[in-house]
Parts: structure tokens; C-alpha cells; sequence
């Protein structure tokens, strides 16, 4: 059986990609270990697979990547085995994976859930040029690679002159019993689900929300930029309008999303990592039967432009926002029914497994046999 140890900097608690993958691969016969971090807090997880979370004592963000590489080399060196596959995800855990790897010929996959260094919270930074360059070290000289999305591999596939990266978009499970949702309250949800960070239009639609009757926007997350947000709307007095929930847990968060009338992903362009996105938060507003409302960058207008589940802004101007918001709203998301059904059975896990599955076959095949 081949042992496959999955490395991500996170706590585990919301990452539905890793889960997904994990969850795949334990039920195709692989041995899947899953490390990460106890960056955010130590909430319950339960897997049918072991996991293990680095603890970390630093408190800034920048000390915990060297801490966490660190620990996560010496606990790779522990736990490698014969006929052991190394799984870096995202370029905070890439280096650790890279080193063993080359020192111990083990295989390793890249799996770039984004594109690291083009990171909005990157810009302007001088940690960013470090980040570029561990990138520049290590993305040519790695065999097997997958990216979240076509825009994310063709941009990895032109940087580097390497072979274009094997594509496992984020996609949610199927889900075949969406619970209806009564459409005839008076006061309609806006949902925004994923991370409070900048460049993901949460100050631009907070304020177009004066434009918005009968409706509230309901955030679900967390991050650096909460209580900004939450400031900006008690000092615009839509505090009724506006309900911040947290983080939720992936299962309470599917009761949430059928409840919206309207899901919202509406990035800005501060660099090709957002500008290239596919938000999986997209899908998964369509797999609860929610249409869209989402920023006119490449892979979000494919889905609009094909599917016909929402719209797309041209700017974030409140009149913008607010324009295609209220058309949503108004035409109801029975009209967009037949649209989203259509969508929700191809944007599925299920139809992403077998390239995850192909690529790992082919690590097995050319390595281990």
C-alpha cells in the first residue's frame, strides 16, 4: 500500500480541498497521513485517516512559517517510508517536501491551491521577493504538479517552461437533495462565505448595501480584516443589514448556503492570483441551488457565461454592485432552478476524482513499480 503524507499550513478545520483529496484517495487504497499546523487554534476535526497538527509557539505569522517548516521537516523524515509519496500544498509547505524529497529520491506532488506569490497580502511586502524566489528554486524542478484551475496551470506552464500541471479544480461533492428554501420572506440573504481579507470586495459591498432593499448580507468567516469590516458598517449604520457569523464548520455551513437568495465572489484585481481565481465558494453556492453574483475575471465568467447562473460585475462601484445584486434578487432564484441543476452536475467533485486519481496512479506506476 502506498503511504501518502499531505502537508498544509492550516488547522485543518475548513480546508474542503485537502479533505476532498484526502478523503479520495483513502477510499482508493492509498495510506493517507494529513499534517498541519495549530495556526488558528486546535478546533475538533475527526478523519477516517490519521492526522496530526504541528503545534506552534510563535504568534506572528511570518515567525510560524519558519517554525512550522522547521518541525514539518523533521516529522516528514520520521514518518517517510518505502513506497511513500511526499503531497506539499501551497508554497508555505513546499520547501521541507522539496528537500526530502531530493535527499531521499522520494516523489513528491506539488498541489498549487493558488498562485502563492501573487497573493494580494503579498503585495508591497519585502517577504514577498523571499517567497518568488522559493518558488523560482523549486516549481521547474518538480515532476508532478496540480493547480485549482486551467488559468492557475497555464500560468505556471508559460513562468516556467515546465509541462502544463495536471488541473482538480476545488469542487464540492454533489449534492442530489437540496432542501428548498421559502424565497417569500420579505427580507432576502446575500451570502458572502470564505476569508475576511483584503481585495475580496467586502468593502465595496458593504456600502452598496444602502441600495439593496429587503435584504441582508450575511458574512461567514473570519480574518485580518473583521473588525474593519465590522467598524465600517455600525459607522455607515447597517448594522441591521449586515450580520457577521464567524467561522463555521464545512457541515454547518452547508445548512447556511441554501438559506441565500443571492451568493456573492467578488474579488478585485490586485494580482493574477485573485484575477485567475475559481473560488470554490462559487460552486458551492451552485450545488445549493444559489445563484451568483461574481467579479468578471477569466475562470468566474466561464461558469457565468456557460451555465447562466447569476451575473458579473464590470467594476465595484456600489451602483454596480448593487445593480446586478437586485436583478438576481429580483428575478428569484426559481429562474435561475434549471440553470443551477444543469451546472451542479457538472461542477462536482465527482468529475474531478479521476484526474486526481490518474495523477497519483502515475506517481505509483513510474515510481514504485
Amino acid at each position: 500500500m502506498t503511504k501518502v503524507l499531505v502537508s498544509v499550513f492550516n488547522n485543518l478545520y475548513t480546508d474542503q480541498r485537502i479533505e476532498k483529496i484526502c478523503e479520495t484517495l483513502h477510499n482508493n487504497g492509498f495510506s493517507v497521513e494529513l499534517i498541519g499546523s495549530s495556526w488558528d487554534g486546535l478546533p475538533t476535526i475527526n478523519r477516517p485517516y490519521p492526522h496530526y497538527r504541528i503545534p506552534l509557539k510563535s504568534k506572528r505569522l511570518k515567525w510560524a512559517y519558519v517554525e512550522f517548516n522547521l518541525k514539518l521537516y523533521a516529522y516528514l523524515k520520521k514518518k517517510k517510508s518505502e513506497n511513500c509519496i511526499f503531497v506539499a500544498n501551497d508554497l508555505d509547505t513546499i520547501l521541507p517536501n522539496y528537500f526530502l524529497s531530493k535527499r531521499f529520491k522520494i516523489p513528491l506532488i506539488y498541489d498549487s491551491h493558488e498562485i502563492f506569490t501573487e497573493m494580494p497580502s503579498l503585495n508591497n511586502k519585502w517577504t514577498k521577493k523571499i517567497w518568488q524566489l522559493v518558488e523560482k528554486i523549486t516549481v521547474p524542478n518538480i515532476k508532478y504538479m496540480m493547480c485549482a484551475n486551467d488559468s492557475y496551470a497555464e500560468w505556471y506552464e508559460k513562468k516556467y517552461a515546465i509541462n502544463k500541471p495536471v488541473v482538480v479544480r476545488n469542487l464540492p461533492k454533489r449534492i442530489t437533495n437540496v432542501k428548498e428554501e421559502n424565497e417569500d420572506s420579505s427580507t432576502k440573504i446575500i451570502l458572502y462565505q470564505g476569508a475576511i481579507n483584503p481585495s475580496r470586495g467586502l468593502d465595496k459591498v458593504i456600502p452598496a448595501m444602502k441600495l439593496i432593499d429587503n435584504a441582508a448580507l450575511w458574512i461567514v468567516g473570519t480574518g485580518p480584516k473583521l473588525e474593519e469590516y465590522q467598524g465600517l458598517s455600525e459607522s455607515l449604520k447597517l448594522t441591521e443589514k449586515i450580520k457577521f457569523l464567524g467561522k463555521l464548520s464545512p457541515e454547518k455551513l452547508r445548512e447556511i448556503t441554501p438559506k441565500a437568495s443571492v451568493g456573492i465572489s467578488i474579488e478585485e484585481n490586485n494580482g493574477w492570483s485573485y484575477y485567475y481565481s475559481l473560488p470554490n465558494k462559487i460552486s458551492d453556492y451552485i450545488q445549493s441551488g444559489v445563484p451568483v453574483v461574481c467579479s468578471n475575471f477569466p475562470e468566474m465568467k466561464k461558469i457565468i457565461n456557460r451555465f447562466a447562473v447569476g451575473e458579473f460585475i464590470e467594476n465595484h462601484s456600489e451602483i454596480e454592485l448593487s445593480n446586478k445584486i437586485n436583478k438576481v434578487l429580483a428575478l428569484g432564484k426559481n429562474y435561475y432552478k434549471p440553470a443551477l441543476e444543469n451546472a451542479s452536475k457538472e461542477l462536482c467533485w465527482e468529475n474531478e476524482q479521476p484526474n486526481l486519481l490518474a495523477l497519483y496512479n502515475q506517481v505509483v506506476q513510474e515510481t514504485f513499480n
